[in-house]
């Protein structure tokens, strides 16, 4: 990854957090860029032939940060199709430009697949929100500061259309890990225990 961080934030942090959760995707030919925006709350731009990445970050922004997302199902009636918006709460600055680099790195991987980038939305929304709920503690709330439970937006498998995107090669630790024998519960039924049988 050729990676380039102008704001305040520590560049080795980011990186190596960009890195774990591109994992087990390649990021090669990504160039991603840090940098503070011009006014606007944050933002990301992905250019997909050429990998490249920006993510745009406000420096008058109060933590934590709610922001809001594209990852509710969406409804319709006869006459409509709309969509709730949930927020992602997010404790400080760091975790809002993973955020942002997960959703752009989304939009990549959907082209790298083979598939339509465009009009992927909430699935990169998704994405990215799983990893930073798994991994960073985030809540997903309502506008009213409500607390909304995971089957109302965890409802996909993000990895499942990006299947076909380049992979990183296998490593020792991960061949390791596929060669250790699978625990398999068995229950021998009709077995007597402390009797002899005659013979």
């Amino acid at each position: 990854m050729d990676f380039h961080n102008s704001t305040d934030l520590d560049s080795n942090l980011l990186r190596q957090l960009f890195l774990r959760h591109t994992y087990p995707y390649r990021h090669d030919r990504l160039q991603v860029r840090v940098r503070y925006s011009r006014g606007a709350d944050f933002s990301g731009t992905c250019y997909y032939t050429e990998g490249r990445v920006f993510i745009n970050l406000g420096r008058h922004l109060k933590y934590p940060y709610r922001t809001g997302t594209h990852i509710a199902k969406s409804q319709s009636n006869e006459r409509c199709w709309w969509r709730e918006t949930f927020f992602l709460v997010v404790p400080g600055p760091v975790e809002l430009v993973l955020f942002v680099y997960l959703h752009e790195l989304y939009h990549y991987l959907v082209k790298r697949a083979g598939k339509d980038p465009r009009r992927k939305e909430s699935r990169c929304d998704r994405f990215a929100t799983r990893i930073l709920v798994d991994n960073f503690n985030c809540r997903v709330i309502d506008r009213h500061g409500r607390p909304i439970d995971r089957s109302r937006w965890d409802f996909q498998d993000p990895h499942k259309l990006v299947a076909a995107a380049p992979r990183e090669p296998l490593t020792l630790w991960d061949l390791a890990e596929q060669d250790q024998p699978r625990q398999i519960p068995v229950t021998i039924r009709g077995a007597r225990t402390g009797r002899r049988c005659k013979s």
